[in-house]
This record gives C-alpha cells, sequence and structure tokens, in this order.
C-alpha cells in the first residue's frame, strides 16, 4: 500500500512520534494505522528500557478535586527535564494522571501501575505510561499519589510555581461559601510556601518534644554554662515553643497578615467568626517535584564509590 503524506501527518499527530519513524510504522504495517501506533509504542518500549536508568527529577505536581469538592487526589509525575514539563502533551498526561488517583483504590504505587488506566481502556496505567516514554522520548515517572477526603467541609487545592508544588487542606466547617472556600486556598498557599511539618500542636509526638528538648538543653547550657538550671529550663520552653511555631501550620505566622504576626489559626477563626461558621483544619498533604531525588542519587553515587575504594 502507498505511504502518503496525509498518513504520515496523521500518524504523527496522534503519536508526537518523528515523521521518519512514523513512515517506518506505516510501511511496517502496510498503512494500517492503528497497528503502526501499535508499532511505535512496541518501538518505544524497548527504548523506554534503555531510558529507565536515568534520572527523572523534573516534572510535574498536579491536584484532581471531586465534582462536590468534598473528596482529592494528588500526583507527582517526572520527567528528566523542564522542557518536557512544560509540554502540553506531558501536562495533559499529568491531569489523566491525578483524574485516575481520585478514584483508586490502589494503596502503593505498583498496585496503581498495574489496575486499568481510565484515559485508554483495555490498557494498564503502566502500559500507558510506558507509550508516553516511547511518544515523549524521556524516561517518565509516577513516583508518588495520594488522597484526601473531607466528610464535612471541603478539600482546597493549591498548585504553585506552575506544578513544582501542590497541596491539599482538609478543611471541616458547617458553612461553605466562597470566602470560606478562598480561606482554604489560602491556608494552601501558607503550606507550598512555609512547609510546615504537621497541622497543629495535637499531631507532635512526645518523641519528637524529647529529642528536641535533649538538643536544646545541650545548646543552652553550651551557650550560658553558669545559668542556673531553673534558667536553662525557661529557656528551653522558650526556644520550644519558637520551633513548633515555626513547624506548626496553625501557630505560623500568616504569610498574607496584614499586621505581619496573624498566626494562621487566628485568621481561620476570623474567617470563621464573620461567617457564623465552625471550621476546623484537619490536615494537609504537599507534594514538591522532586524532593528527595536528588539526594537518593547522591547516596547511591557514594555507596558504589565505597564499594569501588574511592
Amino acid at each position: 500500500m502507498a505511504i502518503t503524506a496525509g498518513m504520515v501527518k496523521e500518524l504523527r499527530e496522534k503519536t508526537g512520534a518523528g515523521m521518519m519513524d512514523c513512515k517506518k510504522a506505516l510501511n511496517a504495517t502496510d498503512g494500517n494505522m492503528e497497528a503502526a501506533v501499535e508499532h511505535l509504542r512496541e518501538q518505544g518500549l524497548a527504548k523506554a528500557e534503555k531510558k529507565a536508568g536515568r534520572i527523572a527529577a523534573e516534572g510535574l505536581v498536579a491536584t484532581k478535586l471531586s465534582d462536590d469538592g468534598k473528596k482529592a487526589a494528588i500526583v507527582e509525575v517526572n520527567s528528566e527535564t523542564d522542557f518536557v514539563a512544560k509540554n502540553e502533551q506531558f501536562q495533559t498526561y499529568v491531569a489523566e494522571v491525578a483524574d485516575q488517583a481520585l478514584t483508586t483504590g490502589a494503596a502503593d504505587i505498583e498496585a496503581f501501575l498495574a489496575e486499568e488506566s481510565k484515559a485508554e481502556a483495555g490498557k494498564t496505567v503502566k502500559e500507558v505510561l510506558d507509550g508516553k516514554i516511547a511518544i515523549i522520548g524521556e524516561n517518565l515517572n509516577i513516583r508518588r499519589f495520594a488522597q484526601m477526603e473531607s466528610a464535612a467541609g471541603f478539600v482546597a487545592s493549591y498548585i504553585h510555581a506552575g506544578g513544582k508544588i501542590g497541596v491539599l487542606v482538609e478543611v471541616e466547617t458547617d458553612v461553605v461559601n466562597d470566602e470560606i472556600k478562598e480561606m482554604g486556598k489560602n491556608v494552601a498557599m501558607q503550606v507550598a510556601a512555609i512547609m510546615p511539618k504537621y497541622t497543629s500542636r495535637d499531631e507532635v509526638s512526645k518523641d519528637y518534644i524529647d529529642h528536641e528538648t535533649e538538643i536544646l538543653k545541650a545548646q543552652a547550657k553550651n551557650e550560658n554554662p553558669d545559668k542556673p538550671d531553673n534558667i536553662i529550663e525557661k529557656m528551653i520552653i522558650g526556644r520550644l515553643n519558637k520551633e513548633l511555631k515555626e513547624v506548626c501550620l496553625l501557630d505560623q505566622t500568616y504569610v498574607k497578615a496584614e499586621d505581619g504576626k496573624q498566626a494562621v489559626g487566628k485568621y481561620v477563626e476570623e474567617v470563621a467568626k464573620a461567617n457564623s461558621a465552625k471550621i476546623a483544619i484537619k490536615g494537609f498533604i504537599r507534594f514538591e517535584t522532586g524532593e528527595g531525588i536528588e539526594k537518593k542519587e547522591e547516596n547511591f553515587a557514594e555507596e558504589v564509590a565505597k564499594q569501588m575504594g574511592n
């Protein structure tokens, strides 16, 4: 069968593969368009194996909310380069992964990759991922996902820096309106910017408090060896409170506070009072693209160097 320029163009638009690759695929499948698509994917799978060893530390974080706003998912999908992360085809794919994560029953990435894709029926999530690797030409990786649900309220979502950071916040409230939704988004922005470890002091474990207290005690005694223990104890309490204000979301200084002093918890109380509502921030999830990946690579390189006697 004669392969026309129009057929090559159609296959290229469907797959994003190179022009010559499309022509070869059509020749190999006697002009069968669907078979040619599969042929390209099969070729890409072989290439994907070679690419799998290359670090994918760029990419995007995306969120997806249910129609009623009570459930949400967040995903991180990695690419090798920021160039690909800005590609519309990759962005569309990441949105599809987030949509998959919203309804998945998978408990981990392995199970997630093995389930049937919502975007491409008859294929697993892993098979679709491998197909994207073939088309885009870089190692891609669905690194992690999480779900959040609010039985009494809603989930607020915020994406920062074009997808470099994503946040979900569970807001429990008996009133849902635009002002309270805006409050939820502002709290999510706070999480993106200031990186709290805990929602409130109630979440801080005794082990953490004990550990930090010992460190602060040693610091205080080294700095003030002549001060009596009762003064040292007061110093420790003050320093621990200061540290907890930095790591606990509701204790942090609200980044948009007009006086530069208002705590996030006070801001939430203020919005609740203005709307005659009962509001509680129950938790948050924060994903940042590539966090920890480079460190793992460094540790791996160090381990290899040790094994080689360097």
